[in-house]
């Protein structure tokens, strides 16, 4: 059974930085497309940042390009995104996904193909 547990969430003003947490089990993030989406209130889950199964590809939204990095321990089976600069438009629920390795880099974008999602965790950004 894979889970998948977000951490690191909370209150932080404009311009500040966060580091969101996303421990797996039951499936090594060696061998998964692992990604990051959020959905703000009222509005749908949105494509944040993914990690290739090989580590080779990053993939960002143009929104946070530059200001998120997304990396991955294979010693702690986890993967993080680090957001600097944040603003109040990241406001939003985080969910860490896992899918099996799909080779291109164009579709860790997309929900379809994560199969196992965390239960989120909550990021807000006070201007």
């Amino acid at each position: 059974q894979v889970q998948l547990v977000e951490s690191g969430g909370g209150l932080v003003q404009a311009g500040g930085s966060l580091r969101l947490s996303c421990a797996a089990s039951g499936r090594t993030v060696v061998s998964s497309d692992m990604g990051w989406f959020r959905q703000a209130p009222g509005k749908e889950r949105e494509f944040v940042a993914a990690i290739s199964w090989s580590g080779a590809d990053t993939v960002y939204t143009t929104s946070v390009k530059g200001r998120f990095t997304i990396s991955r321990d294979d010693a702690k089976n986890a993967v993080s995104l680090q957001m600097n600069s944040l603003k109040s438009e990241d406001t939003a629920v985080y969910y860490c996904a896992s899918g099996p390795p799909r080779g291109n880099p164009v579709l860790l974008t997309s929900n379809v193909g994560y199969d196992y999602w965390g239960q989120g965790t909550q990021v807000t950004v006070s201007s």
